[in-house]
């Protein structure tokens, strides 16, 4: 693998960005990043000029196109070994732990979307989002307490907390009920320099993508909008 391309779109809402984005951050992974706005240029098929699914994450290596986020970490793994824990049985821990987060918690993604740079009151906890976000709490308690952390799966930044920083991000936005455990590892997460880079990055965007902005209005109430440029009204 040369220096790959990560195309991506606006830090501010794009979690699934994040994952591959966090990961090579926080191992040391060489790569050349695009961003590309949502809706960039008005063109709303503007992802496809390089992901065949239109969507991003999106890993450009030479000839080679990797174009969902849990693919891309199993293609870095393969000549990045630190991508997942060493023993076996963490190992397995740690990619159940990931999947679970790439194909479940369907009412947290609806009504919790990323927005990095809003604080927000929800109106009404249904109690689908609140049971989710305990399983949240449990796993990551689970693998804590498991693999004596800091992190997820031991004492290294691994696949399966790049996979969960997106939700640190809506933790702190959305401020769910977590135990103190739980909430000292978004904390960790939200502090590491990847993380902050990132956040900090979120915050100075000057683009505005409605569909997201709506999700986020169904959710509750606007406490904070922290973002430092105004979007276009």
């Amino acid at each position: 693998m040369g220096t790959p391309t990560l195309f991506i779109a606006n830090r501010n809402y794009s979690s699934w960005s994040l994952r591959p984005w966090v990961l090579m951050r926080e191992l040391g992974i060489a790569f050349e990043e695009t961003l590309v706005p949502f809706g960039s240029h008005g063109e709303p098929n503007a992802f496809r000029a390089f992901s065949p699914t239109g969507k991003v994450p999106c890993l450009v290596d030479g000839d080679t196109v990797v174009w969902d986020s849990l693919a891309i970490t199993e293609y870095l793994a393969e000549v990045e070994p630190a991508v997942w824990p060493t023993d076996r049985s963490t190992r397995a821990w740690a990619r159940c732990a990931a999947a679970e987060m790439h194909s479940g918690f369907p009412t947290v993604r609806d009504i919790c979307t990323m927005n990095c740079g809003l604080r927000v009151r929800i109106d009404t906890f249904p109690e689908a989002l609140r049971s989710e976000w305990q399983r949240i709490d449990t796993l990551w308690n689970e693998g804590l307490s498991r693999f004596g952390g800091p992190f997820l799966a031991g004492a290294r930044f691994t696949a399966a907390d790049a996979f969960y920083a997106p939700v640190a991000f809506r933790a702190q936005t959305y401020g769910p009920p977590l135990s103190s455990q739980a909430r000292e590892y978004v904390d960790r997460l939200l502090a590491l320099p990847s993380m902050r880079e990132w956040y900090d990055a979120a915050l100075q965007e000057p683009w505005r993508e409605e569909a997201h902005e709506a999700e986020v209005r169904r959710a509750g109430t606007w406490l904070q909008d922290l973002r430092q440029v105004r979007g276009p009204d």
